[in-house]
């Protein structure tokens, strides 16, 4: 047989000759796509309890339930482990979106978690999801950071609003140097003018609230001042 001969797909001697005949191909075809649709059945089960445990546990950090934060990432640590092993053989899978977003809930919640406690930041190796995951996680961080700094605010605590706004900046101003391709990034762009967004109006409440609280104390003073007159 030439290079430029056609071959014949119905001849088995022509199909042996080329790898193999089209019952084996279709029994491999089989045996991987059995294999693949039994993993993802597995890990869609996973997913939704990495989902699942993770939104729990930023749950349990606005309630300053440290301990039961902790527990439940460390439950969701140990299915994302299992995620691993049973893709294993599928990194098509494990690269999927469905996949993706529950990583990148599992990122948010860690880094929820050390951000809103004053924690050492962990880096993308230590939390173990990919750098994709973990920089849309730590974009979707910022919302939480948000929610809390205004749970402090109604509690008058705006030197925490404060601190939680600087880091709401640092993570922005990280995030705008990350210009590369949606494919690259996993639409991580967006997620950065999302961040933008909820920076401007933070800044703005926190701004209002500090100038409310210092308003405040300037006619509690002269209160005190004119009762002593």
């Amino acid at each position: 047989m030439t290079p430029d001969q056609p071959v014949n797909l119905a001849d088995d001697a022509s199909a042996d000759a080329v790898g193999l005949s089209l019952d084996a191909l279709e029994e491999l075809a089989h045996r991987y796509f059995a294999s693949r649709h039994s993993a993802r059945e597995q890990t869609l089960a996973m997913t939704r309890l990495l989902i699942r445990h993770s939104g729990n546990a930023i749950r349990a950090i606005h309630r300053h339930d440290d301990a039961l934060a902790d527990a439940l990432i460390q439950q969701a640590a140990q299915v994302v482990v299992e995620i691993k092993a049973a893709l294993v053989d599928q990194p098509e899978l494990y690269y999927s979106g469905y996949v993706l977003d529950a990583l990148k809930e599992f990122a948010e919640a860690v880094l929820t978690r050390a951000l809103a406690h004053g924690g050492v930041v962990p880096p993308p190796g230590d939390v173990g999801v990919g750098h994709v995951a973990y920089f849309n996680g730590l974009a979707e961080a910022v919302g939480e950071l948000r929610r809390y700094t205004v749970d402090g605010l109604r509690r008058g605590d705006a030197a925490e609003g404060e601190r939680l706004l600087r880091h709401m900046e640092d993570i922005y101003e990280l995030l705008i140097t990350l210009d590369y391709p949606d494919a690259v990034t996993g639409s991580l762009r967006r997620n950065t003018d999302a961040v933008r967004g909820i920076l401007e109006k933070t800044r703005g409440e926190l701004t209002a609230a500090v100038a409310q609280a210092r308003l405040e104390e300037a006619l509690r003073l002269t209160r005190e001042a004119l009762s002593k007159q």
